[in-house]
């Protein structure tokens, strides 16, 4: 961070660090815009608007960091730059392994602009990676040891206290030829405070690395330099462009023309997270469909469709919008013993307001709503990569990208399909021939769908490799003492695949293996109040499928009377409602009760029962039956009244309170009472148990 701290810091005496956060969040999107287009582009046939979109990335990039005095940034894209330049300008013809390169070099750049934001401290070497861009520059051919990416590192691991665990990483090494190799420095030695220093040679990214390595070392114990960056200092600093290469070109539309007079711009906080606010819609925001940007960008203005605010303040509005709608809830409330003839102008008012106060909760809420795209557009380059690695043809489709989520949520996905995503992609789709043996198409397919489905959002990840083997998880199974039965049901032998350290792979790869992964979706999942189901065939494929409740800060909602209590339903989840007739409810066993509705024998819960309502002896009993619905199923709820419809504002019970079976929430109703939020989900549990 030390050049962060003094490099591009004063210009003529004016502050540039202020702007950091603006340029780092354009470079984020123009970096994920590139990826997406190398992706998608036609090596064979790419067009001149694919081709200057692209350039225009790089160019923008190395104006901002020329700007701010990043010289590494601004010396790699220099380089891309120019081979971008020849390209479109079609002096070179585009090879697979230019796409590759611009790939990497994609992956590089991010690291960089992580350094100089204080979330890593690595100093990624670009020496052999700009070597390689020029030679690609001149029209030379790269060797295929060059292109395959192998790199050397220095990894530092401790301190320790356990030198079995240093030992661990060297026989993780042994169990996976293809990982590279490892070397100990200084003949294995801990320094003075137990760290052990090793050489590594890999063609395998810094995360895969680290995933590995955290089942001998926490994480936090393991650094991962490039070997001899240490004594090199910042690479390729003394590589930078000089004169008026390294400053940015407003005529020529870099998208930071604003720097042109910075004296007239507003002073802005460097250091708050900025989210994108689309005047249009979110999907321009997140930059999802990779659109090159304009050539010319208007003088003084970032961006003419795009305001970006503290994530807090957007936070801080939502939070202010909830207290609105209470607030209108009690006018409502109070309004309606008013007589509607004397005082038709004041009901008129509380009726506009209630209409404009629900225009405004839904406009506020759609800016925290981003589209499953900005979660789905990294996959594509894994599942490639993945593909090279493991000598496959897969394609991955995408389904469902527009469907909206809460930020807040949709950042917490990440990581449970991805490591669905890499199952699919080694354990699920066979090799070509494999496939052509079984009678199948080489290329195997694997589609992530999004949807929203009543109170929840259902995520499927699917493909059409060989499935599951029943005998084979159950062997396994027994191998690790799990309890088997051989009466056991399929869905019961899926359900194995979810034990820590289950795994069916003959061999451990650097892709996957070793019993870890399955288990941390479920948990991650599970910590979301979501769940997840398996369903697969054998020889046909496998399907896996999420469900997410939407937990937004305002929705809509059913009050009930349950003795003398109110509770919410989520309106989402309510499918109908209707009178109980008499002998309309049927015993099953000892306790429990079913109703037929529509040829359908559904559970029957009585919610005084659940949540230990006291009825008065004159309360007599239940009379109106509510039909909700949650993760596919539906049960039958007793309720005594219907209260009304309308919006509620949810507050985190745990948080204020503590956990309460069956209850998500609470909300204040329009009198000032607390009414709690019953957790549909939980109900439906309740009833199959």
């Amino acid at each position: 961070m030390g050049e962060m701290n003094n490099a591009g810091v004063q210009q003529d005496g004016f502050d540039l660090s202020q702007f950091h956060g603006v340029f780092f969040e354009e470079a984020g999107e123009n970096l994920a815009n590139m990826e997406s287009m190398l992706l998608d582009i036609d090596v064979a046939r790419p067009t001149d608007d694919e081709l200057n979109a692209i350039f225009r990335v790089a160019h923008s990039i190395k104006g901002g960091a020329a700007t701010f005095g990043f010289a590494d940034v601004t010396a790699l894209t220099h380089e891309l730059e120019t081979l971008l330049d020849r390209l479109r300008r079609h002096e070179l013809t585009l090879k697979r392994s230019m796409v590759d390169l611009l790939l990497q070099a994609g992956d590089v750049l991010k690291a960089q602009l992580a350094r100089y934001q204080g979330r890593t401290d690595d100093t990624p070497d670009t020496t052999d990676l700009i070597a390689r861009v020029r030679k690609l520059s001149a029209g030379e051919d790269l060797d295929e040891e060059k292109t395959s990416g192998g790199r050397c590192l220095d990894v530092k691991i401790g301190p320790l206290t356990d030198g079995n665990a240093a030992a661990g990483l060297v026989e993780l090494f042994r169990d996976i030829p293809s990982l590279g190799t490892i070397e100990a420095i200084d003949g294995g030695q801990a320094t003075a405070d137990g760290t052990r220093r090793f050489k590594v040679l890999t063609t395998s990214p810094d995360s895969e690395l680290l995933e590995l390595f955290s089942f001998h070392i926490s994480r936090e114990q393991v650094r991962i330099e490039p070997f001899g960056a240490a004594a090199a200092g910042p690479a390729a600093a003394s590589t930078a462009p000089a004169g008026d290469e390294a400053a940015p070109s407003s005529a020529e539309g870099d998208g930071y023309g604003f720097f042109v007079d910075p004296k007239t711009l507003p002073a802005a906080s460097p250091k708050e997270p900025v989210a994108a606010i689309a005047a249009s819609d979110a999907d321009a925001v997140r930059g999802a469909d990779a659109k090159p940007r304009a050539e010319k960008a208007p003088p003084g203005a970032l961006e003419s469709t795009t305001l970006r605010v503290a994530i807090e303040k957007v936070d801080q509005l939502i939070n202010l919008v909830g207290e609105l709608v209470i607030t209108q809830a009690m006018l409502s409330q109070q309004a309606k013993d008013l007589d509607p003839v004397q005082y038709s102008s004041l009901l008129g008012g509380v009726s506009d307001l209630e209409r404009n106060s629900r225009h405004l909760q839904e406009t506020v809420m759609s800016i925290r709503m981003i589209p499953m795209s900005f979660v789905f557009n990294r996959f594509p380059r894994m599942i490639r990569d993945l593909a090279a690695k493991l000598s496959k043809q897969i394609d991955l489709k995408l389904v469902g990208e527009a469907t909206e989520l809460d930020k807040g949520l949709i950042e917490k996905i990440v990581d449970p399909l991805t490591h669905l995503l890499r199952n699919s992609a080694d354990h699920g789709i066979e090799t070509p021939a494999r496939r052509a043996a079984a009678g199948k198409a080489p290329q195997g397919t694997i589609t992530l769908s999004a949807a929203h489905q009543g109170g929840s959002i259902l995520i499927e990840v699917r493909d059409d490799g060989q499935g599951l083997n029943r005998e084979r998880i159950m062997g396994k199974a027994r191998e690790r003492g799990l309890a088997v039965r051989d009466d056991m049901t399929d869905p019961e032998v899926w359900a194995l695949i979810w034990e820590p350290g289950f795994s069916t792979a003959d061999q451990i790869s650097d892709v996957s293996g070793r019993g870890v992964g399955m288990d941390v979706v479920r948990r991650n999942i599970a910590a979301l109040n979501g769940t997840v189901e398996l369903d697969s065939a054998e020889g046909y494929g496998t399907r896996v499928t999420v469900r997410l409740p939407l937990t937004l800060a305002i929705m809509d909602g059913m009050s009930i009377g349950v003795g003398g209590e109110t509770y919410i339903l989520p309106l989402a989840s309510v499918v109908e409602s209707f009178q109980i007739k008499p002998d309309m409810v049927q015993t099953v066993g000892a306790t429990g009760r079913v109703v037929k509705v529509r040829e359908e024998f559904l559970p029957v819960i009585a919610l005084d029962d659940v949540f230990n309502v006291t009825r008065s002896e004159e309360g007599g009993k239940a009379e109106i039956m509510m039909i909700v619905e949650a993760e596919g199923r539906r049960v039958a709820a007793l309720v005594d009244e219907l209260l009304g419809q309308h919006q509620v504002v949810v507050k985190n019970l745990e948080t204020n309170y503590r956990r309460v079976p069956d209850i998500s929430g609470a909300t204040i109703l329009g009198d000032g009472r607390v009414a709690l939020i019953i957790d549909t989900a939980s109900l439906v549990k309740r009833a199959r148990h």
